[in-house]
């Protein structure tokens, strides 16, 4: 909690000038991995920002250890509230160790904002993007070149 001054010289919180209509818990992010139709999934509920990296990092990496040649991992972002750059460059480097480990990656994604985002970044041509986990997934690796 930081403490400053206040034209009247009375200590102010930064927490007291800045409320959150909303409970704090429901500011972080949550992660909660579940196996869907033979898919492990990591599905995401909150800010994936820079504050919320080091938990995701860690989600992530458990998940793929669990990946086997031929197996399928899922991200499922539909209950992202955010999703910043860092975010997606830690999903970017999660693709790649499930692909260096014989399996795949893919982000499940149904809402159109976060959609376009992922397509002005780029971000679907190196990590297959779908609305839902049952949708077929296009080989994104041919348009890397």
């Amino acid at each position: 909690m930081i403490a400053r001054a206040d034209a009247r010289h009375r200590p102010v919180t930064v927490t007291d000038r800045h409320r959150c209509s909303l409970p704090c818990a429901l500011m972080q992010l949550r992660t909660t991995r579940r196996d869907v139709g033979g898919h492990l999934v990591l599905a995401l509920d909150g800010p994936a920002d820079l504050a919320a990296l080091p938990q995701l990092h860690a989600a992530c990496q458990r998940l793929i250890s669990e990946v086997e040649a031929g197996s399928s991992i899922a991200i499922d972002l539909d209950g992202a509230t955010i999703v910043d750059d860092g975010a997606l460059g830690l999903l970017l480097g999660a693709a790649a160790s499930a692909r260096s480990r014989g399996g795949t990656l893919r982000v499940v994604c149904a809402g159109e904002r976060l959609r376009r985002r992922l397509s002005d970044t780029r971000f679907d041509r190196a990590v297959a993007v779908v609305s839902s986990l049952g949708e077929p997934v296009a080989d994104s690796s041919s348009e890397l070149s």
